[in-house]
């Protein structure tokens, strides 16, 4: 068997294939939150709790109107957005003028309100969620066996992510979302409905984060818990980035998910840290993370 630095080739790429899955989801969440902050200035600390629904909405899709994993795929970022719509309409709507603690704080209760009903309905334990048919199995690279479905995973969130960069950085829609955050009075009066179009990128980010929760559901199970040490990571990748930076929270996403991968192999008693670590290094470097600014 041959080895890389006295690891085997097998176990070194297998931990780096699971750290890019990870930094999939790092990516993903942390790009739903990116855009609700960057657009709405709103810190959406319910985000591992909507990628919680995402999760269980593909469950009861398949379980009570027995729609497929692909019906999930589309169907519950709308549902899970929704709601999200719901949210931003009744509650968050208020807080916009007020600092970004409120925002936070109304979003924590959130998040615990919604993990408390999911867990006191569904307790603790993990419910299957079958990974589809068309995706079964593994390829043999060679060097190792890469599961069909973690591929599909990697390059979905890759084009999910670069997509809505596209869409965000590069359209004539993502100008008007950018004006009306920096200068709504201005956009308002070249007839653009500037509240609507708030609500729709919460929307959308929450939709993002249900998205993931889909994707997590065959790897992980269904948990109402699977949401509730990641958001914490998440919140890491989004720091490191850049607070509001689309393009960061991609690129930190993906990078850290390798990085802990990488350390489970050489140096596993810092795989849970070292996350953590290297947000405390950049911060203390720069402040506004790697490809932020200071606002």
């Amino acid at each position: 068997m041959s080895e890389i630095f006295g690891i085997p080739t097998q176990a070194l790429f297998g931990q780096l294939l699971i750290g890019l899955i990870n930094g999939s989801f790092y990516a993903l969440l942390s790009l739903g939150l990116a855009v609700i902050f960057g657009l709405l200035n709103i810190i959406n600390f319910a985000h591992g709790a909507q990628y919680m629904m995402g999760a269980f909405c593909a469950w009861f899709l398949l379980t009570r109107l027995g729609l497929n994993y692909w019906w999930a795929l589309l169907l519950s970022p709308v549902i899970v957005g929704s709601t999200g719509i719901v949210i931003e309409r009744l509650m968050l709507s208020r807080l916009y003028k007020l600092d970004h603690l409120y925002g936070l704080l109304l979003t924590f209760g959130l998040a615990l309100i919604i993990q408390g009903l999911f867990r006191n309905e569904f307790g603790s334990t993990g419910l299957p969620y079958a990974i589809p048919k068309s995706l079964e199995g593994a390829q043999n690279l060679g060097f190792m066996f890469l599961p069909t479905y973690r591929a599909w995973v990697v390059v979905f969130s890759l084009a999910v992510c670069f997509g809505t960069w596209y869409l965000i950085e590069k359209t004539k829609l993502g100008s008007y979302l950018r004006a009306g955050t920096e200068n709504p009075q201005l956009v308002q009066a070249f007839g653009i409905n500037v509240p609507r179009m708030v609500t729709l990128t919460y929307g959308f980010g929450v939709g993002l984060a249900a998205l993931a929760g889909v994707m997590a559901a065959p790897i992980y199970s269904v948990n109402p818990l699977m949401g509730e040490h990641l958001i914490i990571v998440v919140f890491a990748v989004v720091v490191i980035g850049g607070m509001g930076s689309i393009m960061g929270s991609i690129l930190t996403g993906f990078m850290l998910g390798l990085v802990e991968g990488l350390t489970k192999v050489f140096y596993p008693e810092a795989s849970n840290t070292v996350i953590f670590i290297i947000m405390a290094i950049v911060l203390m470097i720069k402040p506004a993370g790697l490809f932020g600014t200071q606002r």
